[in-house]
C-alpha cells in the first residue's frame, strides 16, 4: 500500500512540477472571485450557467497552461515563427469569414467560436522574443524598425476587424518586449508623438461612429446621460455605492435591477466593487499585482535572452488588461471593450490569459538552475 502511494506521490508529482505555484495559487483565486461575482451578477436566471460556462473555459485554460508549461523555452522559439505566420493567416481568414457585434472578430467551428486576435496576443511577445534574441543588444534602428514592423502588421489587422480594444493590448505586449530590449524612451516619446499627430487621420479616416462615440462620451458622459454616457455613469454609481465592505454578495442594485449594462463581461468589477466594497477591491489589486510581479521576478531569473522578453512582456501585457479596464469603469479611460482578467466573463481571452501565463511558467520550470 504503501508502495502505490509512493508511487501514485511520484506520478502526480512528474506532472506538477512544471507549474508555478505560487503564481497558479494567486490566479486560482482569481478565478474563484471571478465565479462568485459572475454568478452574483448573473443573477437567479443565468448566474448558475454563466458560472459553469465560465468554469469550463477555465478548465480548458488551466489545461492549455499545463501543456505549455512542460514545454521548454528551446523548443518554443523553434515554434515561434510558425505560431505567428498561423495567427496572422487566421487574422486575415477573419476579415473575410468572421461574425462579430461590431465587425469581423470570431471565427464560428460550430463547437466553439475562435478569436485570432486573442492567439496574437500570445503569438507577438513570443515573435518579437525569437527575433530580438537574434540581435545585439540594446536594439539599432534597424532593429527598432523590423520589430515596428512586426507589431504593426497584426495591429492593423485587428484595427481592420475592428477591435481597438484588442489592438491596443497587442501592441503594448510588442512595445513592451522592445522596452526589455533596452529601448531607449525616447524612442516612446518620438513614437508618441507620432501617434498624436496621426490622431486627426485615424478620426477621420479609421474610427466607426461607435468608436468616436465612445471618446466622446470618455470627454463628458454627462452630456448623453441617458444615452452613450449611461454606461460610465451607472458604473461610477456602482463603484460609490460600494463603500468600504460593500453591500453584500448578491445585494448589489446597479446589476440586480438592470441599470448597469455589460455587468457580466466589460463591466464587472463595477459588481465586484459594489458587493464586496474597497476592501474587496483592495484584496483583487494585491492578487493582480502579485501575479504581475510574479511574472517580472521570472523574467529577471531567466537564463536566456528570449525567455526573460517572453515572460517579461506576457507579465506586463496582464498589467495593461488591468489597468485599462480599471479606467474604463472608473471613467478615466475610454470604454475600448477590455475585459477585466479572469472576472470578466468571456472564453477565448480567459484561455488565452491563461495560456499565456503558461509560457511563464515554461520559462521559470526549465531554467539551467532550480530553486526558488
Amino acid at each position: 500500500m504503501s508502495e502505490m502511494l509512493r508511487w501514485l506521490a511520484d506520478l502526480l508529482r512528474y506532472f506538477l512540477r512544471t507549474l508555478d505555484w505560487p503564481l497558479l495559487v494567486a490566479l486560482g483565486a482569481l478565478m474563484g472571485i471571478g465565479l462568485a461575482v459572475l454568478y452574483s451578477a448573473g443573477g437567479e436566471a443565468q448566474g448558475m450557467h454563466l458560472m459553469l460556462a465560465q468554469g469550463a473555459r477555465f478548465a480548458a485554460g488551466l489545461a492549455a497552461m499545463w501543456g505549455l508549461s512542460r514545454v521548454t523555452p528551446t523548443r518554443l522559439r523553434a515554434w515561434t515563427p510558425g505560431a505567428f505566420l498561423g495567427s496572422l493567416a487566421l487574422l486575415v481568414l477573419v476579415l473575410f469569414v468572421g461574425g462579430g457585434k461590431h465587425g469581423n472578430h470570431w471565427i464560428d467551428l460550430k463547437l466553439f467560436y475562435l478569436q485570432p486576435s486573442e492567439l496574437m496576443k500570445i503569438s507577438l511577445p513570443m515573435m518579437m522574443a525569437w527575433y530580438l534574441h537574434r540581435e545585439s543588444l540594446p536594439p539599432r534602428i534597424t532593429t527598432v524598425l523590423i520589430a515596428g514592423t512586426l507589431i504593426a502588421v497584426p495591429a492593423l489587422l485587428i484595427m481592420l476587424q475592428p477591435d481597438f480594444g484588442t489592438c491596443m493590448l497587442v501592441v503594448a505586449s510588442g512595445v513592451f518586449a522592445l522596452l526589455l530590449a533596452g529601448l531607449p524612451w525616447w524612442w516612446v516619446g518620438v513614437a508618441g508623438g507620432a501617434v498624436a499627430a496621426a490622431a486627426p487621420v485615424a478620426w477621420f479616416w479609421f474610427l466607426r461612429q461607435y468608436q468616436k462615440d465612445r471618446i466622446l462620451t470618455f470627454l463628458n458622459p454627462e452630456n448623453d446621460p441617458q444615452g452613450t454616457g449611461w454606461n460610465i455613469i451607472q458604473s461610477k454609481i456602482a463603484i460609490g455605492g460600494g463603500g468600504m465592505a460593500g453591500k453584500g454578495w448578491g445585494q448589489g442594485t446597479q446589476s440586480h435591477l438592470n441599470f448597469l449594462p455589460e455587468h457580466t463581461t466589460d463591466f464587472i468589477f463595477a459588481v465586484l466593487s459594489e458587493e464586496f466594497g474597497w476592501i474587496g477591491v483592495l484584496v483583487v489589486l494585491v492578487l493582480y499585482l502579485f501575479v504581475i510581479g510574479r511574472c517580472l521576478w521570472i523574467a529577471v531569473d531567466a537564463r536566456d535572452t528570449y525567455s526573460r522578453l517572453l515572460a517579461g512582456a506576457l507579465g506586463l501585457a496582464f498589467f495593461v488588461y488591468v489597468i485599462v479596464n480599471g479606467g474604463m469603469i472608473s471613467g478615466l479611460l475610454p470604454v475600448v471593450g477590455v475585459p477585466m482578467p479572469l472576472l470578466s466573463y468571456g472564453g477565448t481571452s480567459a484561455v488565452s490569459l491563461l495560456a499565456g501565463l503558461g509560457l511563464v511558467m515554461a520559462v521559470r520550470a526549465h531554467r539551467p538552475v532550480h530553486g526558488y
